[in-house]
């Protein structure tokens, strides 16, 4: 007969998505579950910006591995469907390079590798299909053995491929970079910067980040989503999964120290205000920066290793979130305007640690699907964003810089085709210096540690920590960040906690002596 753990008082920092998978799946298996935001309302990095009545999403934009959602809500009885509107995409994104340049890229390959053939040759259009059936090999060798598991070091990751899943990776080489890999795949520069660009939705460089990156491609054409509503709605149907699920979500509640035992274990954490809520385990869905760094206490701080060093930081961003009227280009939901000059553009941002001359401009038009169809009304809610160096915790990043970077972003942009008209009452701005109010420690790296090197992907921290009952979740952690690796990460978390919670026996005398028995 199976053991039954007993109901245990679990404190759950942040409400973003790490945070609320981890609540549900530990309601679910009856333990007391209280999650603690700082901020107003759920979502952490998918957050939403208000301008007058109109709420824009300013944090995530692109949808992606459903199957992780599927299963958080299943574990409730439940389905995403049920909760959430989503609307496959047809059309993943839109290119340009110029106003006469552009490239749509699709969930079909078949239409992708004709329209491949189109800008850059027949003989492009078959590298391409070649380069998806190695992104899909990198996939599959890594979904179970990485993805999924917890956190692996490179003998553990090669014992769980398997000899086909080890073929496939080496026949990428891991430690070769992205940048070197995409050089073998394509002839055409631009197609080597689009999918170059893929090396950033983990804060990294192409020039940096290893060739299994290349996954990333197989994975939007596994399928991309829109979430009818913005993607902030995913944030809130899970604060509203987590607590019909019975844990409790407290708003406007800053953690600012994690507490111990005399043993040494966590055992609750004390609010900024000075209230306590105790806990048998505690889990920090927040940079993993922000322990070491002493955001929760030197006692934690003393214990969680050494701070992130800067250079070893993700990148940031600079966002303008508004509302536009956008003439001249055909936006579609996602569209990619890219520089002219990459390599410049990354050595300013990571070793020149400034803002970039001529910037790579994404632009989220969340009223807009993937077709050709103009919005009709007023101004549309956009969200555009340039890459930016992480030094928000030791640099202001003044109007005097931030102006003149909006105004190469205007100029690249028109030299594309499109113009923005807007007001400076109908736009917020987010700097570095911002994200790192947001999320402290960070200096506003919005994805942990970059994944420059072969090694780094097994550098990001765990689930379970070196101090008892204190466990990791979020998009600085394994398996890494975006969407849903956070929310895999809080399942990642939740089983542990589960694992450790059902392994806990308390240990009584006997008579006979040295001997013990369980309860």
């Amino acid at each position: 007969m199976p053991r039954v753990v007993p109901s245990k008082t679990v404190a759950v920092i942040g409400a973003g998505i790490g945070g609320l998978a981890a609540a549900v799946e530990l309601a679910v298996h009856g333990h007391t579950v209280t999650v603690l935001e700082r901020a107003d309302a759920p979502g952490g990095k998918m957050r939403q910006v208000a301008i007058g009545s109109a709420r824009l999403d300013a944090g995530p934009t692109v949808f992606t591995m459903r199957h992780i959602f599927d299963a958080v809500f299943a574990s409730a009885g439940t389905t995403l469907d049920r909760h959430v509107t989503l609307h496959q995409a047809e059309t993943l994104a839109r290119h340009a390079w110029n106003d006469e340049t552009r490239l749509d890229l699709f969930a079909d390959i078949d239409r992708s590798a004709d329209a491949i053939a189109a800008l850059s040759g027949p003989a492009e259009g078959r590298r391409f299909l070649a380069f998806c059936r190695e992104s899909r090999r990198i996939y599959e060798a890594l979904d179970r053995s990485f993805i999924r598991a917890p956190r692996p070091d490179p003998v553990s990751l090669v014992a769980r491929a398997g000899p086909s899943g080890v073929a496939a990776m080496l026949q990428v080489s891991p430690f070769t970079t992205m940048w070197r890999q995409l050089g073998r795949h394509f002839h055409d520069a631009r197609l080597r910067q689009l999918f170059g660009r893929y090396a950033t939705y983990c804060g990294s460089s192409p020039f940096q980040a290893p060739a299994t990156l290349i996954l990333v491609a197989h994975v939007e054409q596994d399928g991309v989503w829109f979430v009818e509503g913005g993607m902030h709605r995913l944030a809130q149907a899970m604060a509203n999964l987590a607590q019909a699920c019975g844990a409790t979500l407290r708003t406007k509640a800053d953690v600012a120290e994690i507490m111990t035992n005399a043993r040494g274990h966590a055992c609750g954490v004390r609010l900024a205000d000075g209230e306590t809520v105790p806990a048998d385990a505690v889990i920090a869905n927040a940079d993993a920066a922000a322990l070491a760094s002493g955001h929760f206490g030197a006692t934690i701080a003393a214990r969680a290793g050494r701070p992130l060093a800067r250079a070893q930081r993700s990148l940031s961003a600079v966002t303008w979130t508004m509302l536009a009227r956008p003439t001249g280009f055909p936006l579609l939901r996602h569209t990619v305007f890219f520089s002219r000059d990459y390599a410049t553009e990354f050595d300013q941002i990571l070793r020149q640690n400034r803002l970039p001359d001529e910037p790579t401009v994404y632009i989220c038009a969340q009223d807009r699907g993937d077709r050709d169809d103009p919005v009709p009304g007023g101004p549309e809610r956009l969200l555009c964003l340039v890459n930016a160096p992480a030094l928000g915790d030791t640099h202001p990043f003044p109007d005097s810089e931030i102006e003149p970077c909006a105004d190469r972003m205007f100029r690249h942009l028109a030299r594309c085709g499109l113009i923005l008209q807007t007001a400076p009452e109908a736009t917020r701005v987010t700097t570095p210096t911002a994200f790192d109010r947001l999320f402290p420690a960070t200096g506003g790296a919005l994805y942990g540690r970059a994944s420059h090197g072969w090694l780094a992907s097994f550098q990001r921290p765990g689930s379970r920590t070196s101090i008892p009952g204190l466990y990791l979740a979020g998009g600085s952690t394994h398996p890494g960040p975006g969407v849903p690796m956070a929310a895999q990460s809080g399942r990642l978390a939740a089983a542990r906690v589960l694992a450790d919670f059902a392994s806990t026996r308390r240990l009584l005398p006997v008579a006979m002596p040295g001997g013990t028995s369980t309860r």
